[in-house]
């Protein structure tokens, strides 16, 4: 059974419908990557999920329990992260979380070493007794995601958590993020730095003017569009008759020589990488360097949609 379910989901603000009859499932334990041009829905229905907007109509289910008939329950479950970190600036790292921790209702026996832990797996220990105020945006959203902790949820739904962060910040991110993973959350990030999701996902839901364009695992989407997956290879033994073979093998739809290495297209919905290799192999070629390009999610979005907003 799906952890998330969200079924035909429909919100208006007054005239204006900023969703439209969105579908789709997460089964627990995914990294579901919420992707889409600003305005196109994604925080309206992260919002239906943190029971902060109730839905005009269709559902939204979290572990069987809907949203808007039991909100209470739903809360208890998950942790929400907006793209704006709050107006508690004046406070301590520590005093913070304390706060918090006292706010879900944790035992006051149990805070100081819950506290530890959370700090301790976002990586901020050593800023416990910095002022909030002080602390890069980068930080902010890992207390962000400390606080959020503090109730061990199991869903985390996270509204542009990368959004505004430095290079360094986003592989803090990114890898804090797979750890939360690992241990066992379910987690929907909406974001649109494309190629981040890309590396972080196992599945993808692409939004465009209220409505799912696209949803389902990475790989696929990226069948069903027929995108091209670029593989670099570098063999010992190079020759035109080695080349010509390549291009003949199933699922290549060209084959490119450069000065070190050969680039291969590959239909990766007709073949798949292992065949390749095994096909160009099976050619007689000495093979010393075999790698495959991870597939590009910018081409995926511009193809299926137009660059609108609802």
């Amino acid at each position: 059974m799906s952890f998330v379910v969200v079924d035909k989901l429909r919100v208006r603000y007054g005239k204006f419908t900023a969703v439209h009859d969105v579908s789709f499932e997460i089964p627990k334990g995914e990294l579901f990557g919420f992707i889409g041009p600003n305005g196109a829905g994604k925080s309206t229905t992260i919002k239906v999920l943190a029971t902060l907007i109730k839905p005009g109509s269709g559902r939204a289910l979290v572990d069987g329990i809907d949203v808007a008939k039991a909100p209470g329950e739903v809360r208890r479950r998950i942790g929400y992260v907006p793209d704006f970190f709050g107006v508690y600036e004046d406070l301590s790292v520590r005093e913070y979380l304390h706060f918090f921790a006292a706010a879900y209702r944790i035992d006051i026996g149990k805070r100081a070493g819950l506290v530890k832990d959370v700090l301790a797996l976002t990586d901020l220990s050593e800023k416990e007794d910095a002022p909030v105020d002080g602390l890069s945006r980068g930080m902010k959203q890992r207390l962000s995601i400390s606080r959020v902790l503090l109730h061990d949820p199991e869903l985390l739904l996270l509204d542009e958590p990368a959004s505004g962060l430095d290079p360094r910040a986003r592989i803090e991110m990114r890898e804090l993020l797979k750890e939360l993973q690992r241990l066992g959350k379910t987690i929907i990030i909406s974001s649109h730095i494309l190629h981040e999701l890309a590396q972080l996902c196992t599945r993808i839901g692409i939004i465009e003017q209220g409505r799912m364009v696209a949803e389902g695992p990475l790989d696929e989407i990226f069948r069903r569009l027929r995108l091209l997956r670029l593989v670099h290879v570098q063999v010992a033994n190079p020759s035109e008759a080695l080349l010509a073979g390549m291009r003949a093998l199933p699922g290549v739809a060209a084959v490119e020589a450069g000065p070190d290495r050969m680039e291969v297209q590959l239909r990766e919905g007709d073949v798949s990488i292992e065949d390749l290799h095994d096909g160009i192999a099976a050619l007689g070629a000495r093979i010393r360097m075999f790698q495959a390009e991870a597939l590009d999610m910018e081409t995926a979005f511009m193809k299926l949609t137009e660059g609108k907003t609802a």
